[in-house]
């Protein structure tokens, strides 16, 4: 899969990024030098695990029949130690619904498996940056 990103005309910092059909815009904060027209890279990140955690438990839900409501979440973060090699995020979902102390122990279960916590914790990701000249 192919993500494009790139400037937003007139803005210092912002982004337009173009997921399949989905247009989002990132930016940086004023306080960073950007004109905040969108969350953040390190705001991504963050809601990214969110995200997934929140599809993960409902869709784990859904296949084992659990009838769960909704599923609200909230990620908070610590980038106090990040420049020595430190970042926490901490996740705390509130989930609604008919659901017994066995559903619910499952359901906990997911949220820690959810494949963007796995990513971001246990597997090595390798990066390649390729710069080029425009013609």
């Amino acid at each position: 899969m192919s993500i494009q990103l790139q400037r937003k005309p007139g803005a210092p910092l912002a982004q337009t990024i173009r997921i399949r059909n989905h247009l989002l815009v990132a930016d940086a904060s004023v306080a960073e030098g950007g004109g905040d027209e969108g969350p953040s890279p390190h705001d991504l990140y963050d809601a990214a695990l969110g995200a997934c955690k929140a599809a993960t438990v409902m869709w784990f839900a859904r296949k084992k029949g659990i009838a769960v409501d909704d599923v609200r979440t909230e990620v908070v973060s610590d980038a106090s130690q990040e420049r020595s090699g430190v970042y926490k995020l901490s996740t705390r979902l509130v989930i609604s619904g008919s659901i017994s102390d066995a559903e619910f122990a499952q359901l906990v279960a997911a949220a820690e498996k959810c494949p963007v916590h796995k990513l971001m914790t246990s597997v090595t990701t390798e990066i390649t940056t390729t710069v080029e000249r425009a013609a």
